[in-house]
């Protein structure tokens, strides 16, 4: 099964509507205008609000820098390069403050309970069901991606993905890598 390589320095930075960052889309599917799953890096240089994603439920992992305070509704999480990836309603109110200096992050949206994002430090066992999108993301080392039919090699600051024929078992095997599985 074929994957598609993108790599971070690829896709031109588009600045934020409601400005205080930029955000690189690596995959918008299955057109960039009407897309049923975006992932993408985002860079926070500046406090405030997210743009709203009506009907649309989001992950957030901090790829760099000291983290970002979150405020989804009346509740504040703090979010660090340690915490696992964290969802939310997309049509939410969401203020962002970077902790110290601007972040890097990763963005996966999708309908809601249709995707999911996880951490791999060390191996992380995954089994992707069939007709799934899945897709790995190698920050700042590379990782290996092993299924069924193969291994692929995912080089830092690179994103790989395709859509799942039938349904498989691996794993991926990284430092700092980010797993991304999506019913489209």
């Amino acid at each position: 099964m074929t994957w598609t390589p993108v790599a971070l320095a690829d896709p031109v930075p588009q600045g934020w509507r409601k400005g205080g960052g930029q955000t690189r889309e690596l995959l918008a599917w299955p057109a960039a205008t009407g897309w049923r799953v975006r992932m993408s890096v985002a860079d926070v240089t500046a406090a405030g609000p997210f743009s709203r994603f009506d009907g649309r439920e989001r992950w957030f992992a901090v790829l760099d820098g000291a983290g970002v305070d979150l405020q989804v509704g009346a509740e504040q999480h703090r979010l660090t390069t340690a915490s696992a990836a964290f969802r939310f309603d997309g049509a939410a109110g969401v203020a962002c403050t970077p902790v110290e200096g601007s972040t890097r992050d990763f963005n996966l949206m999708a309908a809601p309970g249709r995707a999911h994002l996880r951490r791999a430090r060390g191996a992380l066992g995954v089994t992707p069901a069939a007709g799934s999108l899945v897709a790995a993301y190698a920050h700042s080392r590379a990782a290996r991606v092993s299924l069924d039919d193969g291994d692929l090699e995912v080089p830092a600051f690179h994103f790989a993905w395709r859509l799942q024929e039938g349904s498989g078992r691996g794993s991926i095997v990284g430092d700092d890598a980010l797993w991304m599985e999506a019913r489209p």
